[in-house]
């Protein structure tokens, strides 16, 4: 029985909360190469000019599980609105989906959840839910406005938070073109999130 054990762990078969290792880390991978194809895209990358012909890829932090959360999900129980502030001074209207509970780095940690308002009508954003978060890596070794993970409504209890896959708004890359959330101060964690994109400033230069 040990020794089965041993090869389960070493062909990656053993289940992160519901997926196996092998899966959840290829659906990391995915998420790498789609937003890499996107930015080279000409049409659907935010980049401009030589910021466009020159980007060759993002830089990432090294993949870990450690950053693949389960989080308590406690949904809303009202429609309670947020008129977020954006970029470029507009704003933008949000409805509070639920807040998550989760402890990392030795930290007990909640993040606000939101459904985009502008987007419920759109079948393919219906059961999108927006998480805009900031942490102590924010102006060093990712973008000074924070980050942004994209998450799906549940009816369960929890909710997977995959820190490996966060990223940065367009406007940090686009400030001229692009309008972004700016992140609610309940969202600003005081831990170091190493997962997820980089950042190298070199887009407002």
């Amino acid at each position: 029985m040990k020794y089965f054990l041993v090869l389960l762990m070493l062909f990656g078969f053993l289940n992160i909360n519901g997926q196996s290792t092998k899966d959840w880390k290829k659906s990391v991978l995915d998420f790498k190469k789609e937003l890499n194809r996107e930015y080279k895209t000409e049409g659907e990358s935010p980049l401009r000019g030589d910021n466009f012909t020159k980007f060759i890829e993002h830089p990432f932090f090294p993949i870990s599980k450690k950053y693949r959360i389960v989080a308590k999900l406690e949904k809303s129980t009202s429609d309670q609105k947020l008129i977020m502030p954006t970029s470029s001074g507009k704003s933008k209207s949000f409805t509070e989906y639920g807040k998550a509970y989760f402890k990392l780095n030795g930290k007990d940690l909640v993040v606000t959840l939101y459904t985009n308002d502008a987007l419920q009508t759109n079948p393919e954003y219906v059961n999108h839910v927006f998480m805009p978060f900031g942490d102590l890596t924010n102006s060093k070794q990712t973008y000074g406005g924070g980050r942004y993970i994209d998450l799906e409504k549940t009816d369960k209890n929890t909710i997977v938070i995959d820190f490996n896959k966060a990223y940065q708004p367009y406007c940090a890359y686009n400030a001229f073109d692009y309008s972004c959330p700016l992140i609610p101060t309940e969202n600003i964690l005081d831990v170091a999130i190493k997962a997820g994109v980089k950042y190298n400033d070199v887009y407002h230069h």
